[in-house]
């Protein structure tokens, strides 16, 4: 996710998505100096942001899209329980889809 440098490195593969997942709740369980705030929310935005991507770039694949999709609905889960489970909820709009509804088919 985030290099030595703190620069964050795009995930692009699944395998990157379904370790980034893991990391960032990782991240978000934390109580390091380094897991700011600010750290916490910069790390969702981009998992989201590249998320978006990769599930718009598979689109078409309905192999794949299902498995972007899949993770999407963990990172759902996952920020439902941020919203249920405490008083730090992530900056972006609890309503917004992990996942763009294009890339959502339903099958």
């Amino acid at each position: 996710m985030f290099d030595k440098s703190g620069q964050w490195i795009r995930l692009e593969t699944f395998d990157d998505f379904d370790n980034g997942l893991s990391d960032l709740i990782d991240l978000w369980s934390s109580t390091s100096k380094t897991a700011t705030s600010a750290a916490k929310e910069s790390a969702l935005a981009h998992f989201k942001e590249d998320l978006e991507a990769a599930a718009l770039k598979w689109i078409d694949n309905r192999a794949k899209s299902k498995k972007y999709a899949a993770i999407g609905e963990e990172l759902a889960e996952f920020e439902a329980v941020l919203r249920e489970g405490s008083n730090v909820a992530p900056q972006a709009s609890p309503d917004a889809p992990a996942t763009p509804a294009k890339a959502r088919k339903k099958t």
